[in-house]
């Protein structure tokens, strides 16, 4: 499992998994079951719940460490170089830690947000 799974996981991506229909009986005919529309991870207030809860003042806003920090996951060099090129880091960003970080903050919250996470404007 890769970190940017991990981050998911944390806010509770993996809860949105639909449940396995129903086997029906051969004898009995069944009508489709209707798509069941998945409901947006509210990351936000999972994130705020977090930084109130925290003895440490985390600006999970602005700073990947501190956003991998309030979630409980290694923010060190070595786990954000591996977090980028997981999630494909151009090149010139990887030598530059200020660079990649702030790259990896902004493509973060983008991921989140194209996988049901509500992400306000202002933070993409």
């Amino acid at each position: 499992m890769g970190i940017f799974s991990s981050i998911m996981d944390k806010l509770g991506f993996g809860d949105k998994k639909e449940a396995a229909p129903a086997v029906a009986p051969v004898t009995q005919a069944v009508a489709p079951a209707a798509p069941v529309a998945i409901s947006a991870v509210d990351v936000v207030a999972q994130l705020e719940a977090l930084a109130a809860k925290s003895k440490e003042k985390l600006n999970w806003k602005v700073s990947i460490v501190d956003l991998m920090k309030l979630l409980g996951l290694d923010s060190s060099l070595t786990a954000r170089k591996e977090l980028a090129k997981e999630l494909s880091c151009p090149a010139e960003k990887m030598g530059d830690s200020a660079q990649m970080n702030m790259w990896l903050h902004k493509t973060v919250l983008q991921k989140l947000a194209e996988n049901g996470g509500n992400i306000p404007k202002d933070l993409l």
